[in-house]
């Protein structure tokens, strides 16, 4: 998802992968502007910036997650930000008006990067490119799950995975799900883990983490959720048990959870109507929105009455906003 930003009249956007996707080898270079987020001039579309976290990728890192605009200081001076956690591993800070790289870090684990260029970004290594035989790959990412940023904390939060796979080139007839998508390779799973992530802005730092296990019956993290965080001091999130969650945003604590009933796949949202406040989330097919008892506001609930160890929710009523049937 892109965004936009009226002051500057810019519209941001991360763009997807080059083809064939595995199969570096036919397409040398940093494949520009792939697995980039371009800067683009909303009333002539020219491009003004780009920064291209994943140069000649051959593993599935597009650059398609939702980058976050905020105002902050960084080392002293007030900057426009564009913030990115990537689905290759690494947090970017860019100055929004510029695209100058102010912090390229890990958030996790990896052994395809042999360090960064001078604009800050990763140098992938040809060695762990895929080959017949086969490569293991260790990465960390993300995916399409929207992430969050509190400027009350001066956190970034991010549903991320650490994995394990070993790639492999192949020949297209050896693989029809391959060769109609054009990755030129495939793939094995080998174990992964799920982790929500808390990174300071300023430094790249991870300030707490939530781990979970992969969903199940699987062996790699294909699913996530978004992240909402409030004005309340609240986030807002589904775990990898299928659980909806609210943490205190400064420490990851829990505050409360309730399993709806299936995956949570989008990102959860809030509104207002008549005066009182709603949470939305949506749970495979269904749309429920959650609200809370108007004398007991559930941001009141104190840390020490461990809300989460209760069976029921202190939400105490929800409706289930099922999607309208086709007419015939």
């Amino acid at each position: 998802t892109g965004t936009y930003d009226p002051e500057l009249n810019l519209l941001y956007w991360g763009t997807g992968n080059p083809h064939p996707v595995l199969a570096g080898r036919v397409r040398p270079g940093a494949n520009l502007y792939t697995c980039s987020i371009v800067a683009i001039n909303a009333d002539t579309g020219k491009l003004i910036w780009y920064f291209q976290p994943s140069p000649h990728d051959t593993q599935d890192r597009d650059a398609t997650e939702t980058p976050i605009l905020f105002d902050a200081d960084f080392q002293g001076r007030p900057r426009k930000l564009l913030a990115q956690a990537s689905r290759n591993g690494y947090f970017f800070l860019l100055d929004r008006a510029t695209g100058e790289n102010l912090l390229s870090t890990r958030f996790g684990p990896e052994n395809w990067s042999a360090g960064l260029n001078k604009r800050g970004e990763p140098i992938p290594k040809p060695e762990k490119e895929p080959q017949p035989a086969g490569v293991l790959f260790e990465g960390t990412g993300t995916n399409w799950w929207a992430p969050s940023f509190d400027p009350d904390t001066g956190l970034f939060y991010v549903n991320a995975y650490h994995h394990f796979a070993v790639t492999y080139l192949t020949r297209n007839g050896e693989d029809e799900a391959s060769a109609s998508d054009h990755q030129g390779g495939a793939d094995t799973p080998l174990w992964s883990q799920a982790m929500l992530l808390a990174i300071d802005y300023k430094t790249g730092a991870i300030r707490w983490r939530r781990d979970s296990p992969v969903g199940p019956g699987e062996a790699f993290v294909s699913v996530g959720a978004g992240i909402l965080t409030t004005a309340g001091h609240l986030l807002f999130t589904g775990d990898n048990a299928g659980d909806l969650v609210a943490l205190d945003p400064a420490t990851g604590g829990s505050l409360w959870h309730v399993f709806a009933g299936g995956r949570l796949t989008g990102c959860p949202m809030t509104y207002e109507l008549n005066g009182q406040q709603y949470l939305l989330t949506a749970v495979d097919s269904v749309l429920y929105a959650w609200v809370l008892p108007r004398e007991a506001p559930f941001a009141a609930v104190p840390p020490s009455s461990h809300v989460s160890d209760l069976e029921t929710p202190e939400f105490s009523e929800f409706f289930q906003l099922r999607r309208p049937q086709k007419r015939r």
